[in-house]
């Protein structure tokens, strides 16, 4: 910190004076809007939940558990995804006010190596009674205004690039690289993350997703007596197997299909009528969908195949899709394309909150890290929610990071209070207002 306030410069600027610069400003903060993801936290009672699901630490240290939580996860979600932020960031006088220390008079917060030995003394049943809170908290967030009568699951795999010789890490022939293939699931109608599973590099995009499916319908039917669950998603999750699963447990489905040549014999004739119709058209694009029964020679029976034929200046394009659901089959494919948003929440949990910066050598301490960007993912979730009727209403996470939680700030701790200063020009002061207004009707 030293000595960084001795580090000084000049720069010309238009105005024809010169400008000198120090990093001298004393209790300055860059992530103003802070308090607004502390203010999520306890609503949520996020790391309150995280918290009791670790071991007690056996020697009792400055930092308590709940207060690593915090820092950790506001951390990640103000963008700072590296434990060695903290060297610095311990001591800035925001981020003590909303771990719960006073910004002058109380000590710093946790350094880096503390937090490291948080995300390395996590093992297995430690990740699992997270990750199950986690659901848990979905489950109490979803069902807050009322039971769902439905609930539509949307999987997907995503890669997680690795640059070393961690546990788990293996190469997958798809992607090309050394990596994590997590497999998540979010709320199809919310975007709420609903649980993250990290699985070795050379999993197939279907491992595991039985048991996590057994687990969540389990908990979910346990919450919600009669609620209808789907899953949608693409054909790497297309499997006999989660087919029949789906099936004997009352789970609608609608899952991408890899084409053979006898799909593509069955869309055909639709396709030709397409290509017909477009240079009737002048070559505009056509698109038709229909509908076959359709029965692999690895399937105990036939089931419902939607297609879509279609037909682009570029060329012939044809889609299939596995489901029992009975729509008409065009209204039946853009439902499953609309699985395509599922994508845009995977930028967020990726891009935004850096959830595949997974560095640590042991694979659970990886999972455990995993678990708490989702927990971030979680506090800027609900956060945007409560924009909603804003301009950051449906804002990716990092736009909203920006105009909201970054603004440079002035901290002053005085006898009875903290007063935080803003820059009297930002522009984000009607977001603030929205959310102290909502805050004031909640408080009513």
């Amino acid at each position: 910190m030293s000595e960084s306030t001795r580090l000084r410069f000049a720069s010309w600027t238009p105005a024809g004076v010169p400008l000198t610069v120090a990093f001298d400003g004393g209790r300055l903060t860059t992530d103003g809007g802070l308090p607004w993801l502390a203010e999520v936290d306890p609503v949520l009672g996020l790391c309150d939940r995280l918290a009791a699901c670790l071991p007690r630490r056996k020697r009792r240290g400055r930092h308590p558990l709940v207060q690593l939580l915090r820092q950790r996860i506001f951390q990640i979600a103000c963008g700072y995804a590296d434990q060695n932020d903290a060297t610095t960031l311990r001591h800035d006088p925001l981020f003590k006010l909303v771990c719960g220390r006073l910004p002058d008079s109380d000590p710093p917060l946790a350094s880096q190596a503390t937090l490291s030995r948080l995300e390395t003394g996590l093992d297995r049943r430690a990740c699992e009674r997270l990750a199950t809170a986690l659901v848990d908290l979905y489950r109490l967030e979803r069902g807050r205004q009322a039971a769902p009568r439905q609930l539509l699951l949307d999987l997907d795999g995503t890669d997680d690039p690795a640059h070393g010789k961690q546990e788990g890490v293996r190469y997958h022939g798809f992607y090309g690289q050394h990596m994590y293939h997590p497999l998540l699931v979010f709320d199809g109608d919310t975007g709420q993350l609903i649980t993250v599973v990290l699985r070795p590099g050379n999993a197939h995009a279907k491992r595991f997703v039985r048991l996590v499916l057994r687990r969540l319908l389990r908990r979910f039917q346990a919450a919600w007596p009669g609620v209808q669950v789907e899953l949608r998603a693409d054909s790497g999750f297309a499997a006999p197997e989660i087919y029949g699963w789906c099936e004997a447990n009352a789970v609608h489905y609608t899952l991408g299909l890899i084409p053979n040549p006898r799909l593509e014999a069955e869309a055909a004739p639709l396709l030709a009528e397409a290509q017909a119709q477009s240079a009737a058209a002048g070559g505009a694009k056509v698109r038709l969908a229909g509908e076959t029964t359709y029965q692999a020679s690895t399937w105990v029976r036939a089931r419902r195949v939607v297609y879509k034929a279609e037909a682009l200046a570029k060329g012939p394009n044809t889609r299939f899709v596995v489901t029992d659901r009975t729509e008409p089959p065009l209204d039946l494919y853009d439902y499953y394309v609309d699985r395509g948003q599922c994508e845009n929440y995977i930028k967020d949990f990726k891009n935004a909150l850096a959830a595949d910066r997974l560095s640590d050598h042991r694979f659970f301490a990886n999972y455990g890290r995993l678990l708490l960007h989702a927990a971030a993912y979680c506090l800027m979730y609900t956060l945007r929610r409560w924009l909603a009727g804003t301009a950051l209403a449906t804002a990716q996470f990092d736009t909203l990071r920006l105009r909201l939680v970054k603004l440079a700030g002035r901290v002053h701790e005085w006898f009875g209070g903290v007063r935080l200063h803003l820059a009297s020009s930002h522009p984000s002061q009607p977001l603030w207002r929205h959310l102290a207004a909502r805050r004031r009707t909640v408080t009513a």
